[in-house]
């Protein structure tokens, strides 16, 4: 996997991943960022916001949540001219954030979405799209087939039993970190019954969505995105491309002074 980074500027404006109609993915890696700027992040939020910082009772539980809610205002604001602590933000019927209508047109046609874990936060942005990320720590977790045997499809359960023991770690999260961006992007998270759809790995790179028929699902309109920022976390990506062009797909180290970093990570699968 290549990892090499080529800074920007604060200024740079409206990055061309979405401005290009394309799709942005924003990582944090939240142990790296230093005191003074965590600080520098608890403006921006606002009071219920704070009142849920501070409940928090384990320190990479409130650094996470801070990253989470900082990150989530500053890069929107690369989007539209929207100043971080000015941002309002409802949820769905399924707890799903979105930005408020208040903010005008442009605002609310951008499409985001959030996932964390230990160590690490991705954020999913785009314009007239939906978007769904996850990103999951793959070390030091005991795979389940009890898990397996509950939320995945036939194919996925035969085929992970399948994997030789040393590989099936890898290809449990492979599995589940597709369905979860599949599910996230639907806008239903795990209401959807998971155990309904699943994925085919083909040999190589290749990855294709199948979905049982009494889903009705259009899976022709997804296309998929899987790397692995750092040699401990795993990350796929779910876009609804409709009848358009397959979009370009930029990652972006976000940082927290305003500059930000271009990712050049290899994509180990795609649709």
């Amino acid at each position: 996997m290549t990892n090499v980074e080529h800074r920007c500027p604060s200024a740079l404006g409206v990055p061309p991943g979405v401005g290009g109609a394309g799709v942005d993915v924003w990582l944090a890696f939240y142990d790296h960022i230093a005191e003074d700027a965590l600080a520098g992040i608890l403006p921006l939020l606002n009071a219920d916001e704070r009142s849920q910082y501070v409940r928090f009772l384990l320190e990479d539980d409130r650094k996470r949540y801070l990253v989470t809610r900082g990150m989530a205002r500053t890069v929107l604001s690369k989007y539209v001219d929207v100043s971080p602590e000015d941002w309002s933000f409802l949820k769905d019927g399924f707890g799903r954030p979105y930005i408020a209508d208040r903010h005008g047109v442009d605002a609310c046609s951008l499409s985001f979405n959030i996932s964390h874990t230990r160590g690490l936060i991705a954020m999913a942005v785009a314009s007239r799209r939906a978007v769904g990320v996850d990103v999951e720590q793959i070390v030091a977790r005991q795979v389940s087939m009890g898990v397996a045997n509950s939320n995945f499809a036939p194919e996925e359960i035969a085929d992970l039993a399948c994997v030789p023991t040393d590989q099936q770690q890898d290809r449990f999260f492979e599995y589940w970190t597709f369905k979860e961006s599949y599910a996230k992007a639907r806008g239903l998270g795990m209401s959807m019954p998971l155990e309904k759809f699943g994925f085919r790995l083909g040999d190589g790179r290749s990855v294709r969505l199948v979905a049982d028929p009494s889903l009705d699902h259009d899976v022709s309109r997804w296309r998929f995105w899987q790397c692995r920022p750092t040699r401990d976390h795993l990350l796929a990506l779910c876009v609804d491309v409709g009848d358009d062009a397959v979009p370009q797909v930029i990652i972006r180290r976000w940082i927290p002074t305003g500059e930000h970093a271009v990712l050049d990570l290899e994509f180990l699968k795609t649709s």
